[in-house]
């Protein structure tokens, strides 16, 4: 089983931007789908972004699309989330997870591994 784990979190003002990375601490996961989920104060872990393992195409949530890439570099085992024009509402702790190569999908129990999370902090 693959252990993850999230770095580059922070404290970042409005219309800023972050680099978010995920590595695979044990194992590999160049061949898994790869999702990113996010759970704001109050509220429940939302599902806003995935990359596939077979060719990095992407999909993402409307709250997101536009201002976040998720991208990857095959041998290097590591999946980045660009996060760009940040907004307060964005503030949340951050997690990447993996699952099976079988497409994408924002829902949480299609996803057998998850790292510590990291936090993002959007204010001025």
């Amino acid at each position: 089983q693959v252990q993850l784990v999230e770095s580059g979190g922070g404290l970042v003002q409005p219309g800023g931007s972050l680099r978010l990375s995920c590595t695979a601490s044990r194992g590999t996961l160049d061949d898994l789908t790869i999702g990113w989920f996010r759970q704001a104060p109050g509220k429940e872990r939302e599902g806003f972004g995935c990359v596939s393992s077979s060719d990095g195409s992407t999909i993402y949530t409307n709250a997101v699309r536009g201002r976040f890439t998720i991208s990857r570099k095959y041998g290097e085992n590591t999946v980045y989330l660009q996060m760009n024009n940040l907004k307060p509402e964005d503030t949340a702790v951050y997690y990447c997870a993996a699952g099976p190569p079988l497409g994408l999908s924002f829902r949480s129990n299609f996803y057998r591994s998850w790292g510590q999370g990291t936090q993002v902090t959007v204010s001025s």
